[in-house]
């Protein structure tokens, strides 16, 4: 089983993605809590440069609320990453995390209808997306 999924988009420019992944996660009730900028990032703490990357934690607020009810440590693996990231062809790669996976390692039953729920949402996202 794979840990993300995944789509390239292509004739978009970065902030469009981001835009557009936003929007698509807001679709299939999912907010965006955080956004991690990789590449000022690194540039900022070690001087590095490295291509427009970022990291974007999504939320669905009830599912989140489920799965704290069945496992209160499940919050290290919340919220659900998605990246954006620009290639150096210029295409931009979306991935979003596998819950399935992230879950796996976790044992509790309770939790794996949850991640299912969560999963085929985020697919719907990464499909929307072309």
């Amino acid at each position: 089983m794979s840990y993300y999924f995944n789509t390239v988009l292509k004739g978009r420019r970065f902030d469009e993605a981001i835009e557009q992944v936003t929007e698509a996660l807001k679709t299939e009730g999912f907010g965006v809590l955080t956004e991690i900028d990789v590449q000022d990032t690194l540039k900022k703490k070690i001087d590095v440069d490295f291509k427009k990357y970022k990291i974007l934690g999504a939320c669905n607020p009830h599912f989140a609320h489920k799965a704290l009810q069945s496992e209160d440590k499940i919050g290290v693996l919340l919220p659900c990453n998605v990246v954006v990231e620009e290639h150096d062809n210029g295409e931009i790669e979306v991935s979003a995390v596998n819950p399935m996976a992230s879950m796996s390692s976790v044992e509790n039953k309770d939790l794996g209808g949850l991640a299912a729920e969560v999963q085929a949402k985020l697919i719907k996202v990464i499909e929307q997306l072309n």
